[in-house]
């Protein structure tokens, strides 16, 4: 059986898609994870959900020796899924030596390891915020990149171009990099969702974990921005709309559908919510009312983004589908199982 290898599987957007790439295709799943910001339990919660005990590598892809002894295991990848990085905004701003150096390490490791084993289909996990500080939205492809508002920005923009390099160098290298808005929300069960080690910063299980009573009231970190009602403005997409188009990625790059051995696809909903909208459409569809309190601006943060969706439908066949009360929904409906 043929095998994909997801990095990062234990986490929010890897296990989804696990949960998906399991539930939609006939291939065997493996998942490297050191759980450095997951949690081993993650692995049950697939299992729980979908009957599939994954494998997973407990290694750091900072050490490359050990990627090449889990090839040296799997011998019939097709694919990779590369998922794993750190991903705080505010901590690559409080230690950007620690996302410079694990991001890119990680990366250039894992895909070193696979062009030795003729592993020629690489999905990238990137970021809307490549695009840095936009005046003209929505945003498309060809949107030029502005300057990284954070280091961990900065790795997204430096790993676009490192695969971009390796890809004019390797011409059987096909690589995806796909630019995610703002995943949010969890899988319809509720089994599953989004749980990092440390303090969210994300605005969903800030929102969420204020409501469960984990907070007594959340931080909105600026109401004066150039935006319809001063607070940041994001493009949310639910979690499993975003797992699925890893799927329309794969399935993209194995049948040639791309016409260049490199793509670059955004995935977004097209619609840009405000943080006070977010918070309006939570209490909408919870009845939950939620406490917060406005702080200034908090540095690394984008004043408005959303996505142009054209290159994503006509590429992919893919566009969100969830409405930011549903995601908000399944959010609360994770948070209120972790309670229990």
């Amino acid at each position: 059986m043929k095998t994909i290898i997801v990095t990062g599987g234990a986490g929010y957007i890897g296990s989804h898609t696990i949960i998906e790439l399991i539930e939609n295709t006939n291939y065997r799943i493996v998942s490297i994870d050191n759980f450095s910001n997951s949690y081993e339990s993650t692995l049950d919660r697939i299992e729980e959900i979908t009957g599939v005990r994954i494998h997973n590598y407990n290694i750091d892809l900072c050490d490359k020796e050990a990627i090449n002894n889990v090839f040296e295991i799997e011998k019939n990848v097709i694919g990779i899924i590369h998922f794993a990085a750190f991903k705080s905004v505010p901590e690559s701003v409080d230690n950007p030596y620690k996302y410079f150096h694990n991001n890119f390490e990680s990366l250039l490791n894992i895909l070193e390891v696979s062009l030795a084993n003729q592993v020629n289909h690489f999905i990238f996990s990137s970021s809307c915020s490549v695009y840095g500080n936009i005046n003209k939205l929505p945003v498309n492809e060809d949107t030029t990149l502005n300057k990284a508002e954070s280091p961990y920005a900065y790795t997204k923009q430096v790993g676009e171009e490192i695969l971009k390099t390796y890809t004019n160098k390797f011409s059987n290298l096909n690589v995806v990099a796909l630019r995610y808005f703002n995943p949010v929300g969890a899988h319809s069960s509720g089994l599953n969702g989004e749980l990092p080690l440390n303090k969210p910063t994300s605005l969903v299980p800030v929102i969420t974990q204020t409501a469960i009573g984990i907070n007594k009231q959340m931080a909105v970190f600026g109401a004066d921005y150039a935006t319809r009602d001063g607070s940041c403005i994001r493009d949310y997409i639910h979690v499993t709309d975003i797992a699925l188009a890893h799927i329309k990625a794969l399935e993209y790059s194995i049948s040639k559908k791309n016409t260049c051995n490199y793509a670059v696809i955004n995935l977004g909903s097209g619609k840009g919510v405000s943080v006070f909208e977010a918070i309006t459409a939570f209490e909408n569809a919870t009845g939950e009312k939620l406490k917060f309190v406005v702080h200034p601006k908090r540095e690394g943060d984008v004043e408005a983004i959303f996505s142009d969706t054209t290159k994503s439908e006509k590429e992919l066949n893919w566009k969100a589908t969830k409405t930011i009360e549903e995601m908000m929904l399944s959010a609360w409906k994770w948070e209120q199982n972790l309670k229990k």
